[in-house]
């Protein structure tokens, strides 16, 4: 049995055949260029047609699909909620991708990001063998995603494990409108963002983000020379994981929380400080039940989550 996994990011598309004994081949980078739309579902349509042509066989032929997706998949429609590609609000991924294979008589999964990347970590990372465990993304946004008693959490509407939308701060701000008070600050945007903030607020301030970029690596790697704007956004976030992390174990009770997301490579180096901030707030029992991890599949744990989710359709 073959199947094949396709990782749907903001930018991209990764993908590749995968062999019943896990083993990948074929691995293919597309980028979306700014397609929307249909151009955007017959480009994944095309990275489908060329996986199953160059490397299915008669002796182990293509089964099924798995496809992750960064947004919202509602099982009841077959939809997919995509924010980052234009014409994607409710777009027929399932009808057309099912379409696309019916004749190889291919079963097509799919599934929000989250929930792959935590299957992925699952199947090939950080989280073998735990039954309940969480896959912390801290990218553009924030998300989780959650597994428990051994499944994966969706919620009612396949939405569960928004984490940028933890209320972590009051008063309310018409600013976490677009994203969530969690993510406005502790996001990789969110750094940049509260950077500027923090820029804008000191008339006086005369240090290396006048001249450098404001970008969540370069406010990372300040941090360790005790740049002020570094220390002050960096600290400010180290505060918001440590508090999502509570929030998490207080609620679920996970053997580990594996970190992952753009940001965390290089923010692995803070795990030791969000665990003692999450420690401040979390249950006390449940926090010394839980580990913290960097995780190991990295870039790749939602092209492994999506073979992962064909496989065990």
């Amino acid at each position: 049995m073959a199947v094949i996994g396709i990782d749907l990011g903001g930018t991209k598309i990764n993908s590749a055949l995968f062999r019943e004994n896990g083993e990948m081949e074929g691995f293919k980078k597309v980028f979306l260029q700014g397609r929307k739309g249909k151009e955007a579902g017959e480009l994944i349509r095309a990275q489908l047609r060329s996986l199953i042509s160059e490397n299915g066989t008669d002796t182990d032929p293509v089964t099924a699909v798995g496809v992750s997706v960064p947004g919202i998949f509602d099982r009841n429609t077959g939809k997919v909620w995509v924010p980052n590609i234009e014409g994607w609000k409710d777009y027929p991924l399932m009808d057309e991708l099912a379409e696309a294979v019916k004749e190889e008589h291919i079963t097509v999964s799919i599934a929000d990001d989250r929930s792959c990347y935590m299957l992925g970590e699952t199947w090939k990372g950080k989280a073998k063998d735990c039954k309940n465990a969480i896959f912390l993304a801290v990218g553009t946004g924030i998300c989780a995603g959650i597994l428990i008693d051994g499944k994966v959490l969706h919620g009612a509407g396949g939405i569960a494990g928004s984490m940028g939308w933890l209320a972590l701060s009051k008063p309310y701000e018409e600013k976490y409108i677009s994203c969530g008070c969690n993510e406005y600050y502790a996001s990789g945007e969110g750094l940049t963002r509260y950077a500027r903030e923090v820029i804008a607020s000191r008339p006086d301030y005369a240090g290396v983000f006048l001249h450098e970029e404001v970008s969540a690596y370069n406010l990372i790697r300040e941090y360790g020379n005790s740049e002020e704007i570094a220390v002050a956004v960096i600290r400010n976030a180290i505060e918001y994981w440590g508090m999502t992390v509570a929030n998490l174990v207080s609620i679920f009770n996970p053997e580990k929380i594996v970190f992952g997301g753009g940001v965390f490579g290089e923010a692995v180096k803070f795990l030791d400080q969000i665990h003692a901030e999450a420690k401040k707030w979390a249950q006390p029992v449940a926090m010394e039940q839980v580990t913290l991890d960097a995780s190991e599949t990295g870039s790749m744990a939602g092209l492994y989550g999506a073979a992962y989710l064909a496989m065990n359709r």
